[in-house]
């Protein structure tokens, strides 16, 4: 089954965090919090500003996002536990460090 977020809404896999400490205690699932970061999935067209213009989202499909504890709607598609959510619940995107490149 396909999905389209509508409007400003953006469509989020949670990434699993690791299930062992620094220490190598490792946790059991009743006590593990749910992970707050994702992936986007998919990403609705944009909302419409004042003067009826469409806005695009900053987030695309493949972003690493950063979200907070009780952000977006929990839903289940095709037996994924997804997440809905509208952009302002994104606190931000994951950007891998290249490293930098140096002058010849």
């Amino acid at each position: 089954m396909a999905f389209r977020p509508l409007h400003d809404r953006v469509l989020v896999r949670r990434i699993e965090a690791d299930e062992k400490t620094a220490g190598g205690i490792i946790i059991p699932d009743t006590a593990k919090e749910k992970p707050q970061e994702g992936e986007v999935i998919a990403v609705g067209p944009g909302a419409r500003d004042e003067k009826g213009e469409l806005v695009a989202l900053d987030v695309k499909s493949g972003d690493r996002v950063l979200f907070g504890k009780s952000s977006g709607t929990e839903v289940r598609i095709d037996g994924q536990d997804l997440l809905i959510m509208k952009e302002s619940d994104i606190l931000g995107v994951v950007e891998s460090a290249e490293p930098a490149q140096q002058a010849a």
